[in-house]
């Protein structure tokens, strides 16, 4: 590997869902019917789509343009959510697990930091046998705050045992653009991959690097390589 090896960074931090993993499309579709009984508004496939993988940005924003109190939502929405269903219908992204055992085996620390509520992300963490992955697992909250809030990110730095001032070279690696905002906001890189093509998402997500895959990062030596995808723009 060369100037483009994933352990040149310090430490790496990670979304988890649509990012290290990702549901199967029947759990998500479930999932919408549920909460729209308990709301009393149909979603479409398109719309559940977007709330679920973040695709228009902000969901709360989103939410509201649709004429949806985004509090009544999201109470309905983990009422509705079963731990157990969705650790089944969980499954790791090929790429994803192969850079983090890459990351592992070059002892770089690696940390999650996810909008997953902890009653969700720890059977999925268990079933699929990732828990001695991460050296700090971090999921947000009205008190730490939601991406792009920093708050998160500072934390889960801590929990990595460094002083989130002076973290030293760090990046967050995610598939929203919540995610590059709150590297942004916290002084990291920031790497987005795309599952879903800009033409899906309706946008181009900006980034440090932006990459279809975590292969590309072992794939492309050097930070001025392949630059149509290294720019921050369209």
């Amino acid at each position: 590997m060369g100037a483009d090896d994933p352990a040149t960074y310090d430490f790496w931090l990670f979304d988890l869902d649509g990012t290290l993993v990702d549901a199967e499309w029947s759990y998500t579709r479930a999932v919408f019917d549920r909460v729209g009984d308990r709301i009393g508004r149909r979603f479409t496939d398109r719309e559940a789509e977007i709330i679920w993988h973040g695709l228009g940005g902000s969901r709360d924003e989103q939410l509201r343009e649709w004429g949806i109190d985004p509090e009544m939502f999201w109470t309905a929405f983990h009422e509705v959510e079963d731990p157990t269903a969705r650790a089944e219908a969980t499954y790791l992204h090929d790429d994803a697990a192969d850079l983090v055992s890459e990351l592992s085996a070059a002892e770089v620390p690696v940390g999650v930091v996810t909008h997953c509520q902890e009653f969700l992300a720890e059977p999925v963490v268990d079933r699929l046998g990732v828990g001695d992955w991460f050296d700090a697992f971090v999921s947000c909250s009205p008190d730490l705050g939601w991406k792009p809030d920093p708050r998160p990110v500072y934390h889960t730095i801590d929990r990595l045992g460094l002083d989130p001032t002076e973290p030293g070279r760090g990046v967050l690696a995610g598939d929203g653009a919540s995610d590059i905002g709150a590297a942004w906001n916290a002084g990291l890189d920031g790497i987005h991959v795309e599952r879903h093509t800009p033409q899906r998402r309706g946008h181009c997500v900006l980034a440090d690097r932006r990459v279809s895959s975590f292969a590309e990062l072992s794939e492309v030596g050097g930070g001025d390589a392949d630059p149509g995808r290294s720019q921050s723009g369209p």
